[in-house]
C-alpha cells in the first residue's frame, strides 16, 4: 500500500478480459454448444462452490483442504471449496437427483474452475472448461460417441485436417504392467515412472524411452533422470506396445490395420484378462468410428495416451492439434492437446450404493482459443461490435432534452448513451472516438431553436479527414455531418448505421 491507499494490481494467476476477447470467445463457445446439442446433450449449470467432501479423493488432504483448491469454512464449520473441475460437481448433481434424471444422461457444462497452485507461464489459477459427459451408459458405444463428438467439434471450429483424436485404454496398460510383473500396490511407484516414460515418446523417441524404462537417461544438459529399472524383456514388451505405428497408411484397409494392431497388443498383454478386455473395448470403439465414417486421420487408437490413468477406469482419449508452433526454447513442436477425457465409472458411485458408469471429455477453452488465434480462425475475426451512438451534452441546463433523445434511440432498438462527463465538445468528440461510436448527435442552442439536431457520421468523417489538410478546411466542410428535424432523428440515424453495418 502507498500511504493508506491500496495498490491496484491483479493477483497472480488471474486475467482481465477485454470486450473484443470476450466477443471472440463467445463465438467459439456458441460453436461448441451447437456441436454438443446436435448430439443430444443438454445444458447444466452447477455452482462455483461445493462441499469439500463432495470433491472427494481428488483432494490431497481433507484436513488441509486448501492444498490444491481454494477452501473456507461456513458458519456451520462445514468446509466448502471452489470447484477445481466440472466433473466432480456433475457427479454430485447426478447422485443428488438420480431418480429424476433420464439415463443415460447427456449433459454439457462450461464455466470457470479454480486451482490453488503456483501460477506460471500459461498456468492460471482460474480458467474455463467446456465439458460433455454421458452418465449411465456402460457400453463403449458411449465412448465412441464422445470421440466422434470431439472430432466434429474441432471440424466446426475450422480445424479440420489439423487434429487427431487419440484413444487408449487404462485396462490395456494395466495388462501390459501385469505381464511385466508390475501389478500390486508395492509396484505403484515403478508403474508411475513407466507412465512418465511413455508420455515422453513423442519428444524423446523409442530410444529415449528405452533408457527411461531401464537405468535412466542423461539429457543434453548433463542432468540424469533415474529410470524404472525394468528388465530387458519388460522394456521390449512395453516398447512393442507403444511403438507400433499408430495410423494406417493412406488408402489402406483401416479395419485390417486395426486387426493387425490389436493382434500385436494381444501378444504384449499376454494372458492378462484385464488387458484383453481393454483391447476388445478399443477394437469396438474403432469399429464404431470407422462405420460412422471417421477415418484414422480423425480418430485412432494410440498407446502414447497415458493422461489421467489414476482417475480413469477404461478408455481414455485426447484431442491433439498437429500443426507446428515454436515452444519456449525456440524448437518447432506440435501445438498439442486441447481436450481430453475418458471413462470414470467410479466417481458418481462414491455417493451411491450401486456403480454408475460415466464417460466424457473436457475442452481447455483458453488453450483452444490460443490455437484458433494461431490459425487466424475466421471465427475470431467476426465483425467488431460498433460502439453506441453518443449524444453530446452542450448545455447542462437542458440535459433532460438530451436524455429524451437517448431514450428515443433506445426505444427504437438503437444502442445509445448520454455523455455523462463534464468536459467540453472537443473532449466529448474524442470520447465518442474512443468508444468506437459510429454516430455522434450534436444539438446546441441554435439547433434546439430550429427543432433540429446534427448527425455526425464518425466513420465517414474519419475517411474524409484523411483528405483534409488544414483545420480551417475541416471547419468549413464539416465532413459527414448534417442537420435533420428532431422528429426524423431516429430514422436518419438508422440509415447511417445501415449504410455501415447492413
Amino acid at each position: 500500500m502507498t500511504g493508506d491507499k491500496p495498490k491496484a494490481r491483479l493477483p497472480r494467476g488471474f486475467l482481465d478480459r477485454s470486450e473484443s476477447d470476450l466477443a471472440a470467445q463467445g463465438r467459439m463457445l456458441e460453436t461448441i454448444k451447437q456441436a454438443f446439442e446436435l448430439y443430444g446433450f443438454e445444458a447444466l449449470e452447477t455452482p462455483f462452490i461445493e462441499y469439500t467432501e463432495a470433491l472427494g479423493k481428488f483432494l490431497p488432504d481433507l484436513d488441509r483442504p486448501n492444498e490444491g483448491v481454494f477452501s473456507f469454512q461456513d458458519d456451520d464449520e462445514q468446509w466448502l471449496s471452489l470447484r477445481y473441475d466440472l466433473t466432480a460437481p456433475l457427479a454430485r448433481h447426478v447422485a443428488e437427483h438420480f431418480d429424476a434424471i433420464p439415463k443415460p444422461y447427456r449433459s454439457y457444462r462450461n464455466g470457470y474452475v479454480f486451482r490453488n497452485e503456483k501460477p506460471g507461464p500459461g498456468r492460471f489459477r482460474q480458467f474455463m472448461q467446456f465439458d460433455a459427459d454421458i452418465v449411465g451408459a456402460g457400453s463403449v458405444a458411449a465412448d465412441a460417441e464422445v470421440c466422434m463428438l470431439m472430432a466434429d467439434t474441432l471440424d466446426r471450429l475450422g480445424l479440420a485436417g489439423q487434429y487427431v483424436v487419440k484413444v487408449n485404454n487404462r485396462k490395456v496398460l494395466d495388462g501390459v504392467m501385469e505381464a511385466c510383473g508390475l501389478a500390486g500396490e508395492d509396484k505403484a511407484g515403478q508403474r508411475l515412472t513407466v507412465l512418465r516414460a511413455i508420455d515422453k515418446l513423442d519428444r524423446l523417441g523409442a530410444d529415449g524411452v528405452r533408457l527411461l524404462l531401464g537405468a535412466g537417461r542423461k539429457d543434453e544438459s548433463g542432468d540424469f533422470t533415474k529410470g524404472a529399472g525394468l528388465s530387458a524383456d519388460a522394456i521390449d514388451r512395453i516398447l512393442a506396445y507403444v511403438s507400433f505405428e499408430a495410423a494406417p497408411h493412406q488408402g489402406g484397409d483401416r479395419m485390417a490395420f486395426w486387426e493387425k494392431l490389436f493382434g500385436t497388443w494381444h501378444d504384449v498383454v499376454g494372458e492378462s484378462e484385464t488387458g484383453r478386455e481393454g483391447i476388445a473395448e478399443l477394437h469396438a470403439i474403432m469399429r464404431l468410428c470407422t462405420a460412422a465414417g471417421y477415418g484414422h486421420d480423425r480418430v485412432r487408437a494410440d498407446p502414447s495416451v497415458v493422461r489421467g490413468l489414476e482417475y480413469y477406469t477404461g478408455p481414455v482419449y485426447e484431442a491433439e492439434l498437429t500443426f507446428p508452433v515454436q515452444n519456449e526454447d525456440g524448437q518447432t513442436v506440435r501445438f498439442g492437446s486441447v481436450a481430453g477425457g475418458g471413462r470414470y465409472d467410479g466417481l458418481v458411485g462414491r455417493f451411491r450404493s450401486e456403480p454408475v458408469p460415466a464417460t466424457g471429455f473436457s475442452i481447455g477453452v483458453s488453450r483452444l482459443f490460443s490455437a484458433l488465434q494461431l490459425t487466424n480462425s475466421p471465427l475470431l475475426q467476426g465483425t467488431a461490435k460498433p460502439g453506441p451512438v453518443v449524444v453530446l451534452v452542450l448545455d447542462r441546463e437542458n440535459i433532460a432534452e438530451y436524455q429524451a433523445h437517448v431514450a428515443a434511440l433506445r426505444n427504437a432498438g438503437i444502442r445509445a448513451e448520454l455523455y455523462l462527463g463534464s468536459s467540453g465538445m472537443k473532449a466529448q468528440m474524442k470520447y465518442a472516438d474512443r468508444r468506437r461510436s459510429p454516430v455522434a448527435l450534436i444539438q446546441g442552442s441554435n439547433e434546439r431553436e430550429a427543432g433540429e439536431i446534427q448527425i455526425k457520421d464518425l466513420i465517414e468523417g474519419a475517411k474524409a479527414a484523411e483528405d483534409i489538410t488544414s483545420n480551417a478546411e475541416w471547419k468549413a466542410s464539416r465532413p459527414a455531418q448534417f442537420s435533420v428535424p428532431v422528429a426524423e432523428m431516429v430514422e436518419r440515424v438508422r440509415e447511417v448505421l445501415a449504410r455501415h453495418f447492413g
